[in-house]
């Protein structure tokens, strides 16, 4: 049973049957989330001189060239995000493919 609201209320729901439960007052929903472990991005300014470059625009400076890698920040069967370092202002961002 997944918790889903109807309306202005709170509801139980069955993912498999569609099954809907209503709540009632002296139902207590408790949800529980968990997150996924972040990125560890890895600092490789030292290695800067031996990544590719590619023609990007910098969001921050404006300049044309950046040096870019990627990582497997997902699962498996989702594509690899793309990290540009810029090579004039050394900001680093990334492209969700």
């Amino acid at each position: 049973m997944v918790v889903k609201k109807q309306r202005d209320k709170k509801v139980l729901e069955c993912r498999s049957c569609g099954y809907v439960e209503k709540s009632q007052d002296s139902m207590k929903i408790k949800e529980k989330t968990t997150l996924a472990k972040a990125a560890e991005v890895v600092d490789s300014s030292a290695e800067d001189n031996t990544l590719p470059k590619v023609e990007i625009k910098c969001p921050k400076c404006g300049n044309h060239e950046a040096y870019f890698w990627t990582v497997q920040t997902r699962a498996s069967d989702e594509p690899e995000t793309k990290f540009y370092r810029c090579t004039k202002c050394k900001h680093t961002w990334r492209d969700y493919q």
